[in-house]
């Protein structure tokens, strides 16, 4: 499950935009906004691309992408 709003502050963090990080892992803005949105899902190549764009480590991208449940 994406988390919009931890990943809007890693964006700010990094003094970026979606937009260029759309850009810079080769999507289209709209098509960006629509995996933000819930409307399609993050492939794994976008996401690792994504995670190097805002230098992101393996628990800052868990926490963003995936929901972990453990019982």
């Amino acid at each position: 499950m994406f988390k919009r709003e931890v990943f809007m502050a890693e964006v700010a963090l990094q003094k970026t935009s979606v937009e260029a990080i759309a850009k810079q892992i080769g999507i289209s803005k709209a098509a960006f906004y629509r995996k933000m949105n819930g409307q399609s899902d993050f492939y794994r190549k976008e996401i690792l691309g994504i995670c190097a764009c805002l230098h992101l480590d393996k628990q800052k991208m868990g926490e963003i992408f995936f929901d972990v449940k453990v019982s």
